[in-house]
């Protein structure tokens, strides 16, 4: 590609980064081996080879840590129709063996992820008494920790790749916690309530909702609405069916399935009055943001309790409008506690209305005597409302004993 100009070299050295230097450090393995190999082509002990060696392979921590840019830098040129046509032409050819080039440029990645297994076969069929057993152990213990290094390094790498993708639209998105974060805990599109496509990022310390775009031929994503930190961040899991995911005038009074695999995030700090209801694809996908949601959470707040419903309808900030069943249930406990008032008796006050007097919440299973005498009592105390309430209720019991004298009658 570089002969026939259509990348230059430091875009070829962004992709294909130092491989060239690898190539030494596996020769030393492969006349390790062969010395310690016998006439009968076996190798009687590879422990000690194996823990001398294996510390090399952190060399390939800026290799892993690069691919994520290198993916992008290469999907970039693919819209070049000659870099397109080239790849092509490799991948028709039979030395590719039908592999395209990255599939190639991740293979030094996928093959690092194999040495433990293979490592913890041999041990498995290595006798106790052998002198290998301990150094076997030793040597899988060397390269889960060089594994754990270069995870740690590549997911730093992924998170500072896509906080310089990050576009905000005004400078007060620019949430100083964004310098804090070390690691990308999780991140994929989702949908919110009113239908749009998000990408969501949750960082470590900060939660940042955005809409893909596209600049110069370069994906950036815009930030949409204010980032949420994390030690402010509230996660509530909903059932199927509790919200009717869609913005448009007609499906909200359609009969139509209600939204699945959802949740609600929000803000319990009262400058950040937002909530979001976001959406996934399936279950699978809904669980593995629930747990990063609080595995992050519990980190700020080790000892908070678990996100209830019914504490976020005691929180007067962050006040929102009940679904229908929840609204139907509060309705069902208004009436067992309150008689309903016919269209001519005069409307509460919103004083009233909103600090009902303790004896009218009274229990229903009081007797009749008691309750009028309560009621007929509390009324020389309180509003005339009440007064006429308790009429309202001798003349539908005087009703009520009527209509049954009159079934009575009819029987």
């Amino acid at each position: 590609m570089l002969k026939l100009s259509i990348m230059s070299e430091e875009e070829l050295t962004h992709i294909f980064g130092n491989l060239d230097a690898y190539i030494p450090l596996h020769e030393d393995l492969l006349a390790l081996l062969s010395k310690a190999t016998g006439p009968d082509g076996t190798v009687g002990q590879i422990g000690q080879i194996v823990v001398n060696w294996l510390p090399r392979l952190n060399a390939y921590k800026d290799y892993c840590s690069n691919q994520l840019a290198a993916k992008a830098l290469l999907d970039q040129k693919k819209q070049d129709p000659r870099v397109q046509d080239f790849l092509q032409r490799c991948l028709e050819s039979p030395f590719s063996r039908k592999l395209d080039l990255w599939s190639f440029l991740d293979i030094p990645r996928s093959r690092l992820v194999k040495y433990p297994l293979l490592l913890k076969e041999i041990l498995r069929h290595t006798p106790a008494e052998h002198p290998d057993a301990c150094s076997l152990e030793e040597a899988i213990t060397i390269i889960q920790a060089v594994l754990s290094d270069i995870n740690m390094k590549k997911g730093e790498s992924e998170c500072q790749f896509y906080i310089e993708k990050l576009e905000y639209l005004d400078d007060r998105q620019r949430d100083p916690h964004i310098e804090l974060c070390k690691s990308l805990l999780c991140h994929g599109e989702l949908r919110n309530k009113s239908g749009t496509k998000l990408h969501v990022f949750l960082f470590t310390e900060l939660l940042v909702l955005t809409r893909p775009v596209t600049r110069n031929e370069r994906q950036c994503f815009q930030v949409y609405r204010q980032p949420i930190p994390v030690q402010d961040l509230v996660l509530e899991e909903l059932q199927d069916g509790d919200v009717r995911m869609g913005g448009s005038f007609r499906g909200a009074f359609s009969n139509a399935d209600k939204a699945k695999n959802i949740f609600r995030v929000r803000s319990q700090d009262p400058s950040q009055a937002q909530s979001h209801t976001l959406q996934v694809n399936d279950v699978f996908h809904k669980q593995q943001w629930l747990n990063c949601l609080r595995s992050a959470i519990s980190v700020h707040r080790p000892f908070s309790e678990p996100y209830t419903p019914s504490s976020t309808t005691t929180n007067a900030c962050f006040k929102r409008r009940p679904s229908s069943a929840s609204a139907i249930i509060h309705m069902e406990k208004q009436d067992e506690n309150f008689p309903q008032r016919s269209s001519r008796s005069a409307p509460c006050s919103p004083c009233n209305s909103t600090t009902p007097s303790p004896t009218t919440m009274s229990p229903s299973s009081s007797s009749s005597s008691s309750s009028t005498t309560s009621l007929s009592s509390s009324a020389s105390l309180s509003s005339p409302i009440l007064v006429s309430r308790a009429h309202k209720t001798k003349k539908e019991k005087k009703s009520l004993c009527s209509l049954g004298k009159r079934k009575e009658t009819m029987v």
